[in-house]
């Protein structure tokens, strides 16, 4: 591992990536403007997107770290906590990095003492040029990064490299449906995570993938999202939500695709024993339009907030209610525990499907639709293990789901606990990073 990540990172890259990356430097420069714009415009709904402006140029208080751990957003995050745990209960100090407002909440709300305590710090990533990246290394002086998932920036990857900060890829993956146009673009210019100083694939396939493209210290550790703690206190309350029927939760519901759920309530809701519906919106802005939406089509329908209190306890009964919208956000858990089967949005529009992890790590049945690109991993190892439906034609989603109500699911926990480990390996890998460096 000493050989594979190095404060000293190998070889320039060949003159047609310095070229790509010059060019890329000036259509950033153009295009800043607007990137500025969009975020005064996405302040009038959340204004968060209007603050720390001066961080997106690298700018901020001076700190000094171990780790930098760039997380885009919620998700990511939610990804990354595992990882920042455990380089805290060893005594690193840790800056976290992000794109949204939503992921610099999810980490502020998840380490908030460590933040109090000066031993974590929360900053906006800075837009992918060479001034501002350069910027944000002299300030932060890490001694590794860890990158999370596919954000392959080249500026990012190629200031890291020139700084000495040793920049690891991690949860990293090349879908099969962008990796033929990747491999051409390598083999043209030569590929971003090619400069970094390792990649963390989440599988061999994937590691395969990447070395195809040029990536020479590559390794498989898995996804850190199987290690993400289980908070029992939702797990609880969503098992004590609706005793009396079987619970069917639609997670992480997409725009696009509310047509083919609909379709699947109303066959639902129709049977002898119609199920209780928690359908969770994937994003805030989709909370009041997918209730008004489908009370308009008949359904009763009530919001989370308006039928349950803060304890997560109902505050009245919910006996005449057929769909319940859940208008919150970090309460997936709370929304997974008491069904008796979990479909998950995404896979029925382009876009591709969302994590099917959580809903497994509680022993689920879990279905999506078939556009499951986006979950290659660990959707194919799912899929082959029995704990994954994919369902290619929405007009049998109905019977799929019922037949996943009556059967359970079998080996899901099991299959979850298999590929446990991966913030710990990763932490192992980087270990030769944080002491080789004074």
């Amino acid at each position: 591992m000493r050989a594979m990540i190095r404060p000293e990172l190998p070889g320039p890259p060949r003159l047609r990536y310095r070229a790509c990356l010059a060019v890329y430097a000036a259509l950033m420069a153009l295009a800043e403007p607007s990137i500025r714009r969009y975020f005064l415009r996405r302040a009038a709904a959340d204004p968060a997107y209007g603050e720390h402006l001066e961080e997106r140029e690298g700018r901020g208080e001076r700190i000094d770290v171990d780790v930098w751990v760039h997380a885009v957003s919620m998700g990511e995050m939610r990804s990354a906590a595992p990882l920042v745990r455990l380089l805290l209960d060893e005594g690193r100090r840790v800056v976290t990095t992000h794109a949204t407002p939503a992921g610099r909440r999810a980490a502020e709300a998840a380490f908030a003492p460590e933040i109090a305590a000066g031993r974590l710090a929360v900053r906006y990533a800075p837009l992918d040029r060479p001034a501002y990246w350069e910027r944000f290394f002299d300030g932060a002086r890490p001694r590794t990064g860890l990158v999370m998932e596919m954000e392959f920036w080249p500026w990012m990857i190629e200031a890291a490299a020139r700084a000495g900060v040793p920049l690891c890829l991690v949860n990293s993956q090349v879908p099969g449906r962008s990796f033929p146009r990747a491999r051409r673009l390598a083999r043209l210019f030569g590929h971003p995570a090619s400069r970094a100083a390792a990649v963390f694939a989440k599988s061999p396939r994937m590691a395969d993938r990447f070395r195809d493209l040029g990536v020479t210290r590559v390794e498989a550790l898995g996804e850190t999202r199987f290690d993400i703690p289980l908070p029992q206190a939702q797990i609880e309350a969503g098992r004590l939500l609706c005793q009396e029927r079987r619970v069917l939760t639609l997670a992480s519901v997409v725009a696009g695709e509310e047509s083919v759920f609909e379709d699947l309530a109303k066959a639902l809701l129709a049977d002898p024993q119609p199920p209780l519906i928690l359908w969770v919106p994937r994003a805030p802005e989709l909370f009041e339009a997918t209730a008004t939406r489908l009370a308009d089509k008949g359904f009763r329908v009530a919001r989370r907030s308006e039928v349950i209190g803060a304890d997560l306890v109902p505050t009245r009964p919910l006996g005449d209610i057929q769909i319940i919208v859940g208008d919150s956000l970090g309460e997936m858990f709370f929304y997974l525990a008491p069904a008796s089967a979990v479909v998950v949005g995404g896979g029925f529009v382009e876009k591709g499907a969302h994590n099917v992890i959580e809903p497994l790590s509680l022993g689920k049945p879990v279905l999506t639709g078939p556009h499951v690109w986006t979950i290659e991993f660990p959707g194919v190892e799912a899929k082959a293990a029995g704990v994954l439906t994919v369902v290619s034609d929405p007009a049998n989603l109905a019977q799929a789901v019922r037949r996943a109500m009556d059967d359970g699911s079998a080996g899901a926990e099991a299959f979850h606990a298999l590929h446990k480990g991966a913030s710990r390996r990763i932490v192992d890998a980087i270990r030769p990073c944080l002491e080789d460096r004074a």
